[in-house]
């Protein structure tokens, strides 16, 4: 990942990439996740405090775009955002729900964690029950878990034979190509966490009585398949990162920064859309005379 304010070789400073640029996985490529530091913290804040200071000031900025788009919506245009998230146990997809989903009006908002699916659920395509739960015009959903689950547990685990899940990648390419043309804007972010920061999030909810509710006695078996997760998850990367919807990699040891990277995309994808107030679809002011002239 490029450094900050790099200089080019007659030494004047570069302007520094866009963090989108930073963070996207490149596509075609086969992916290495052990060459991604964890711990980094591409084009972001100097510390902490710098970091929490800039998600402040963004907030506001979000919640005047999510106005935007909310209200635009009531005009007929059907465009809206959609978060994916993904990651290992502990890397943070409820923490990044918490923290950067609650700059937002929460009315506004669909969130839903995927789970194992229910038997309903499983009588139907693996996609169905994602379709149930996609934001609707105006809206800005959020996606704890997701299809991508039936590309990632399911082949670890070998829960549907290999041919089947082999076809999910593309078909999974196909969806959110369908999305991106019925005017959704799709962001991935995979929180990318170390094994040795994992077992240390671990340890602090087992040495916490207040967060033994957090600890799923099942994660330390899927912890031992940490080598068959990570290999699902480059497959997944590499495969299904589009240009319509390239994943970004969030490294996620630091939990500020990784709140503040999927802040940042997500303001930056909203920005781009530039949603806009809807006229007056009446005389205002005829309207405004009548108030006017009211006792």
């Amino acid at each position: 990942m490029a450094e900050k304010g790099a200089k080019h070789k007659h030494g004047k400073k570069s302007k520094a990439p866009a963090l989108g640029e930073l963070l996207r996985v490149p596509a075609d490529k086969p992916v290495d996740l052990s060459s991604y530091d964890a711990a980094a913290t591409p084009g972001g804040p100097d510390d902490k405090a710098s970091g929490l200071k800039d998600m402040a000031r963004m907030g506001e900025h979000l919640a005047d775009l999510q106005e935007r788009l909310w209200a635009a919506s009531t005009a007929g245009d059907r465009r809206r955002l959609l978060l994916v998230l993904q990651g290992m146990d502990t890397s943070g997809k409820g923490g990044t729900v918490k923290h950067v989903i609650g700059l937002f009006n929460p009315s506004g908002c669909r969130i839903r964690a995927f789970k194992a699916p229910t038997p309903k659920e499983r009588k139907h395509d693996f996609l169905w029950r994602i379709k149930r739960a996609l934001p609707t015009s105006g809206e800005i959903g959020i996606f704890d878990r997701s299809h991508y689950e039936d590309v990632l547990i399911a082949r670890v685990r070998e829960l549907a034979p290999h041919r089947e899940i082999n076809d999910r990648y593309g078909r999974i390419n196909r969806f959110e190509q369908s999305l991106t043309d019925d005017g959704v804007t799709v962001v991935k972010c995979f929180l990318h966490i170390s094994y040795d920061q994992q077992r240390r999030r671990l340890l602090e909810r087992l040495d916490n009585p207040d967060k033994h509710w957090k600890f799923n006695p099942g994660d330390i078996e899927e912890r031992a398949l940490w080598p068959a997760y990570q290999q699902a998850y480059e497959t997944a990367l590499a495969r299904c990162t589009t240009s319509e919807a390239p994943w970004y990699l969030i490294p996620a040891d630091r939990k500020w920064y990784r709140n503040w990277a999927v802040t940042r995309l997500l303001l930056d994808h909203l920005t781009a859309l530039d949603p806009r107030y809807p006229k007056a679809d009446f005389d205002v002011e005829a309207f405004r005379g009548r108030l006017l002239s009211e006792g």
